[in-house]
């Protein structure tokens, strides 16, 4: 499956910062992480800090897939709003995935800092603001449970929005302390590095063809034809898991990204803020280190690739006619375009966890708007897998729920 398009932003800005072998003979590990993006790197991350023997593994060259077309904001908020979730799973549940979110980004900086990484973490905060008037009372409501459950809100009012942000035609919104951007597609090369130093063995260009399961370990053969024999195996596939388990267990969805420019001064004020709305699809939008807006949204069904990638020009009008609506003086000078595709989910949430058809095996699948934030939480769930152990979300991220 074709994950992006041809001109992902953070790709053509990064170049080729590393290259791997493939796999030429036979191998055994404790951990098998299949899956090179920001999600294999976090996960082979914590299975080398846990001292198991770790191989990975990707059929691309290493974030060739979604990781470099993703927008890498980095979010508390889950795509469906704190109080549908509550009436979904139960309070318990709903706080304590969006607390664990928040938590991951606290985690990514310590990350980041620890590997001494260049791939630009920004703390930042995040408006999400109601597009349609219809939209402001359920927004205000959502405002009052993220307070009344700890979560450091602001409510801003229409006035306050356009004094701030310079944002015409918004109804209210609620701006949040915790958030963040980064580089992921770097991120992740960056950690990859690190833990190869570490003992990480990393073979790109290489796919499994085969499985099979014994008491104890699987055997992976590859495309080349050699096997791995790993005890473990973690999927860190993200979309293409429908292509492996052929259950209709996420929708896939393609989006659109345009990035412009470089203009300092034009979106300054937004340097430090995660910016999104109440829109179906919902429009989003943030800045890159290097002085530039990206401004994504037009997201629809995902049916194919070339599919998906005619409607680049048609979705560009569509987001910067968007962007107009509340910046009608700014004129946006567009430097790349491009489309990804993501998951989504019927409650917002990932699927972390073991699967009843695949044995020895786990997956961490995030999903969403939250993709790298809930892999992040799946490192810690993976190290307790490996001990036999569960988390607390277990229950709320496990297949079938």
């Amino acid at each position: 499956m074709d994950l992006k398009s041809n001109e992902p932003f953070w790709l053509l800005k990064n170049g080729l910062l590393a290259s791997y072998p493939s796999l030429k003979s036979n191998e055994e590990c404790d951990v098998l992480v299949l899956g090179g993006g920001i999600t294999g790197s976090l996960i082979a991350h914590q299975m080398i800090e846990n001292g198991y023997n770790t191989i990975l593994i990707d059929k691309r060259e290493l974030c060739n897939g979604s990781t470099s077309a993703t927008t890498s904001m980095l979010q508390y908020e889950i795509d469906v709003p704190l109080y549908e979730l509550i009436e979904k799973i139960g309070i318990k549940g709903a706080v304590l995935s969006y607390k664990a979110c928040s938590d991951a980004i606290d985690t990514l900086e310590k990350l980041s800092k620890m590997i001494k990484s260049n791939a630009g973490f920004k703390r930042k905060k995040s408006l999400y603001f109601a597009s349609k008037k219809k939209d402001a009372e359920w927004l205000k409501k959502e405002y009052e449970v993220r307070k009344e459950n700890g979560f450091e809100v602001q409510w801003l009012d229409a006035e306050q929005i356009l004094e701030k942000f310079e944002f015409k035609n918004t109804y209210g919104g609620i701006l949040s302390r915790q958030g963040a951007s980064i580089d992921a597609f770097q991120f992740a090369h960056e950690l990859f590095m690190h833990n190869v130093k570490k003992g990480l063995k990393i073979f790109d260009k290489t796919e499994m063809i085969k499985v099979e399961e014994h008491k104890g370990f699987n055997l992976v053969t590859v495309n080349s034809g050699y096997q791995i024999k790993a005890k473990k195996i973690i999927y860190c596939i993200g979309y293409e898991s429908k292509n492996l388990l052929k259950e209709n267990f996420v929708n896939l969805k393609s989006t659109y990204a345009v990035v412009s420019q470089i203009d300092k001064d034009k979106f300054k004020n937004i340097s430090s803020t995660l910016v999104w709305n109440t829109d179906d699809p919902y429009l989003y939008m943030r800045t890159t280190d290097d002085g530039r807006i990206l401004i994504g949204g037009g997201d629809e069904d995902f049916y194919d690739a070339e599919k998906r990638d005619t409607l680049l020009n048609k979705k560009e009008k569509e987001i910067l006619k968007n962007l107009k609506k509340i910046k009608p003086d700014y004129h946006f000078y567009p430097d790349f375009v491009w489309a990804g595709t993501f998951g989504e989910t019927k409650d917002g949430l990932p699927y972390i966890g073991e699967h009843k058809k695949l044995r020895n095996s786990y997956f961490v699948l995030g999903f969403g708007g939250n993709g790298i934030t809930f892999s992040v939480t799946g490192m810690e769930m993976a190290s307790l897998f490996m001990k036999n152990k569960k988390h607390p979300l277990s229950r709320y991220f496990k297949f079938g729920r």
